[in-house]
This record gives structure tokens, sequence and C-alpha cells, in this order.
């Protein structure tokens, strides 16, 4: 069982369940990069976020974002290229449908914040909203767990956050990828299921 959680304490943070990377119609699916385990994630987040709001909590989303250089092409960093050739211009873009949360979570979310890198904490303003709201628990959710997550979960520990990861709230490209990344993330963060989340909420 989670350590005792204030809701009004609380921030649920979903990393970058966005449509460019979970629609049918998204950048990843027209690029062969469909994660089956990623889009069934919005589904089981679906219940904390409403618990948590009950409760006076925070559900704070991160969109990855790629932003237009002068002549409109996004501006995408050299690794990511190199491993998402498929990209191109429009995609992830600031405003667009692609960059958007999906639809069924962006009712419970109160802030979105966009970011350029893994870190959802990272040249963004969400650790100032955490702040402002007084929030010092956050349940961390989203892809991947090997990337956005695991860089989200470092920098709220710098942060002095309680952090706690949804082992089946995040999902990987790989399941090895994934259980690494939840070894790798329990020295600094209580790993839990959904369902015990939701039951330290109620």
């Amino acid at each position: 069982m989670p350590r005792d959680i204030i809701p009004a304490q609380t921030a649920l943070i979903i990393v970058d369940l966005q449509n460019d990377f979970l629609h049918a119609e998204g950048a990843y699916s027209r690029g062969g990069a469909y994660n089956p385990e990623a889009c069934a994630l919005p589904e089981r987040l679906v219940p904390i976020a409403r618990a948590l709001k009950a409760g006076r909590g925070m559900v704070a989303a991160t969109r990855f974002t790629l932003w237009p250089d002068q002549q409109g092409a996004p501006m995408i960093s050299e690794h990511l290229h190199a491993l998402r050739p498929f990209l191109r211009k429009g995609d992830f873009a600031p405003g667009s449908f692609g960059q958007q949360n999906v639809v069924s979570l962006m009712q419970y979310i109160d802030v979105s914040v966009d970011k350029v890198a893994y870190s959802g904490f990272f040249n963004t303003q969400l650790d100032w909203v955490l702040k402002r709201a007084g929030i010092t628990d956050i349940i961390v959710s989203g892809i991947v767990t090997n990337g956005g997550v695991a860089s989200t979960v470092r920098d709220a520990h710098m942060r002095d956050y309680h952090c706690h990861v949804l082992q089946d709230g995040c999902a990987a490209f790989t399941s090895e990828l994934h259980k690494a990344a939840l070894v790798d993330m329990a020295s600094i963060a209580k790993l839990n299921t959904c369902q015990r989340i939701i039951q330290a909420l109620t």
C-alpha cells in the first residue's frame, strides 16, 4: 500500500499521452511505431484522475512539442531524428491535433506544459505550478517508461517531491525496457499499481 496520500497535495502527472503518439491518425501510427501498450493507458488512468479530482488534487500533463523553425520545419534533435525519421512538418506542432493530449483525459487535466526533451521539468513551468498549488506528492504515468517517465521522476526526486510510479500506468516499446526502467526507478520512487492508488485515494 502506498504511503498515506493526501489528495489535495497530490498531482497525477501524465507524460506525453498525445494524439501523435497514440491516435490511429497520429504521426507514430503513420510511421509504423504504433504501441498497443501505450494506447491502453488512458483508460486505466481515467479512474485515478477522477478520484484525485474528487479529492481536490491536481492532474497535470506534459506534451512533447516540435517547434517549427523559420521555414516551418520541425526542430528535431539529432538523436530523435535518427530514431524516428518519419517525423515531418506539422507533427507535434504547437496547437495541432497531434500535439494535444488524448481526448479521454482532457476533461480531467488542470494544466498542460509543453516540453522539448524527455523530462516534464526541463525548461517548463511544471515545478512552479506544482509548488504554487501546494503539491508534495506526484503520481507519474505515461510514456515511455525508460524515457519521459524516468526522466520526469528523476527530476521530481531532485526537487524533493514524493514520487509514485504506476507500474501498469506506464509503457515502453518493449516489456524488457519497461521492467528495467521500473527497477531503476525503485530506488527513488514508490512503485504501485493503478488499483492500489485508487484505493489509497478513495
